[in-house]
């Protein structure tokens, strides 16, 4: 082949659509669980999370909901993938062992918020959220009617293999994917690029900017018990008793159970089965949806 800039425009061209294949084959997850979030500059401030605001009866003056003074910031990160083509590669029409990369380059992108959004997930028994507690915890501060602050939990703690329950049917759902640029392939195929001049080099990336943070912690429970009826039933109760500062229940109700493969036998027990361990009516038998999730493997 000839090296000029029409074979090497037609290069790029067949290049981007392969990239684009490999992005329409993939099938991310994480919309099941995490809501999409545009973004302006390179940080966003989620001080309103503390306050959840609720209807009240007018009686004298409107009560204003401020956004809080607490700060919950979510910086976005640089994300890449590059593949280079050698020139002689290109000279000698060698070209067609690239087109898997390149699928597979489009491939990668396209899980890219998956591999982010359940990283976020899993790290919640050890990552803060808006309030300065571990995203899941026992000791989350609401205030109650009182006055006082009470301690309220969305864990029930152990050691073993996390699953997660949550409501996915709120405005928010429990994990934000914050996207301040999305992905954008470019071409460094020019004489004068220095990666051809240097190195005879042809480079063809993507890149984004994106990230991801938690939101409202009453509306997930992440467990490390054994998923059984009793753990799970705790999980339930828990979420459905959640109530807003100052009292007022917050009206969830949990919709979807999340696990990894290994506990989807377990699970599908909870969820499908007609009959309980003791072979007992199964009461909690289409209470939630099951979300199988390899990248919590």
């Amino acid at each position: 082949m000839i090296i000029d800039r029409e074979n090497l425009r037609a290069l790029g061209i067949s290049f981007n659509t392969l990239f684009r294949q490999g992005l329409g084959s993939a099938t991310p997850m994480w919309q099941n669980v995490a809501t999409e979030v545009p973004s302006s500059t390179g940080l966003e401030e989620y001080g309103w999370l503390k306050n959840i605001p609720q209807v009240r009866e007018w009686i004298g003056d409107r009560q204003i909901n401020n956004l809080s003074g607490a700060a919950y910031q979510i910086r976005n990160k640089r994300f890449e993938l590059t593949i280079g083509v050698d020139s002689d590669d290109i000279e000698d029409d060698n070209i067609g062992q690239y087109s898997m990369r390149f699928q597979l380059m489009g491939e990668s992108v396209g899980l890219a918020y998956d591999t982010a959004v359940w990283g976020m997930l899993k790290s919640g028994f050890s990552t803060k959220c808006y309030d300065g507690q571990y995203y899941f915890d026992t000791d989350h501060p609401v205030i109650g009617e009182d006055g006082g602050v009470a301690s309220v939990a969305n864990t029930d703690g152990g050691a073993g293999t996390p699953w997660f329950l949550m409501s996915t049917r709120q405005v928010l759902k429990p994990v934000v994917l914050q996207i301040r640029k999305r992905w954008n392939f470019v071409n460094k195929d020019r004489d004068t690029d220095d990666n051809v001049f240097d190195r005879a080099e042809y480079v063809y990336g993507v890149d984004g900017r994106f990230n991801t943070g938690f939101a409202f912690w009453q509306t997930c429970w992440g467990s490390k018990q054994t998923l059984d009826a009793a753990h799970y039933a705790t999980a339930r109760a828990a979420l459905m008793g959640m109530k807003r500062d100052r009292g007022g229940a917050l009206g969830i109700v949990p919709n979807l159970l999340v696990v990894p493969p290994t506990l989807e036998s377990a699970a599908r027990k909870i969820l499908s089965s007609e009959n309980a361990a003791g072979g007992e009516t199964n009461e909690w038998k289409g209470t939630a949806e099951l979300l199988v999730v390899p990248h919590l493997a």
